[in-house]
């Protein structure tokens, strides 16, 4: 199943200690590099704001460097938060980035508002914005497809009759948004497995046919870390679950740290929970047991594709995580070099 389906990756341009924002996107658009060389599918970046140990506020605009930095992989936003937002903005953001970097650019569109009360009182929003977020969809559909009706008179140029895929962003009820639009549905994490397989079975349930997607599609998101020991690709994992225990116990998200920091560090009783919390669930371990965990997963889902979301402080580690993945993905070849994957995706056109 691992090889019939499409694999591909969401990074969220963590900060690390010793590290800086403007590093960490940077860090972003290598990765990106990587992705397309190994040959994943797509490659897709978030957006947080007011957060310290995240430097990805705006995601068209890292979209877009990403896009000029790469060739062939498609590249899109996991997601824009559209209550953050006006509907005829975010069409016309990813109608320039559509124009310039015409079949690759995805749309993938959340209902998340700010991380505080603070943040989203300096965004102008509350939550009360995310309940709309069947209407702004709708509305911003409408922009780009030329049907919308609200203002009359009024075009978002260059959008309006572009073919700009969207995506869904969800976690459990925004499933039956996506299946109310017929959009792809993207859904997360792999953990809460249950929770997950229930929200999908209601977005195929519900699932209206548009002119957007005749069928449902189902993109399932979480992290995965392949190293050559099951213990290695553990403390893959180590930063980012120390980071969350830590946000849910201080009220602060921090830049990852180190493993042998964290894993040396005399937690309080409240955080040592969270951080083994933190690490559980996770498909991670050697390529034989990635591949196991993974096959079980998709079969479980039937999920279309894997949005690879892995975050830790070792971007080499990183690194060699997805060049793992790869192989595991295409096991009877070597993973291809970036000329091999420019090569074969000429052949095959960006939407292959």
């Amino acid at each position: 199943m691992i090889a019939s389906t499409r694999l591909s990756v969401l990074d969220r341009s963590r900060t690390r200690e010793g590290h800086d924002g403007p590093r960490a996107l940077r860090d972003t658009v290598d990765l990106a590099r990587e992705a397309e060389a190994l040959g994943f599918h797509r490659f897709w970046v978030s957006e947080h704001h007011g957060v310290p140990g995240v430097a990805g506020s705006a995601p068209t605009v890292l979209a877009a460097a990403v896009a000029a930095a790469t060739s062939t992989i498609r590249v899109g936003t996991g997601g824009v938060m559209l209550p953050n937002h006006r509907p005829l903005v975010v069409a016309e953001q990813f109608g320039v980035l559509a124009s310039l970097f015409p079949g690759r650019i995805d749309m993938g569109l959340g209902r998340s508002v700010g991380f505080t009360d603070g943040v989203r009182r300096a965004l102008g929003h509350g939550k009360e914005d995310a309940e709309d977020f069947p209407g702004r969809l709708a509305e911003l559909l409408g922009w780009i497809d030329g049907t919308q009706q609200a203002h009359p008179g009024v075009h978002a140029h260059p959008a309006e009759g572009l073919r700009i895929p969207a995506y869904v962003l969800a976690i459990g009820e925004g499933a039956s948004v996506a299946a109310a639009a017929g959009l792809p549905l993207v859904i997360g994490d792999l953990r809460g497995r249950d929770k997950v397989l229930r929200a999908i079975e209601v977005y195929r349930r519900d699932f209206r046919p548009s002119a957007r997607a005749e069928r449902p599609e189902v993109i399932v998101a979480g992290t995965v870390a392949v190293a050559g020991t099951e213990e290695a690709a553990r403390r893959l994992l180590v930063p980012e679950a120390w980071a969350m225990a830590y946000s849910r116990t201080h009220g602060d998200f921090p830049p990852l740290a180190p493993a042998g920091r964290v894993e040396a560090l005399t937690m309080t009783a409240k955080e040592r929970p969270l951080y083994e919390q933190g690490l559980d669930g996770h498909i991670h371990g050697t390529e034989d047991q990635v591949t196991a965990q993974l096959e079980r997963a998709i079969g479980e889902t039937g999920a279309d594709e894997v949005l690879v979301t892995t975050s830790t402080y070792d971007r080499e580690g990183l690194v060699d995580s997805l060049r793992r993945l790869a192989r595991i993905a295409r096991p009877p070849g070597p993973v291809p070099g970036r000329l091999a994957a420019r090569s074969r995706a000429a052949a095959t056109g960006p939407d292959a």
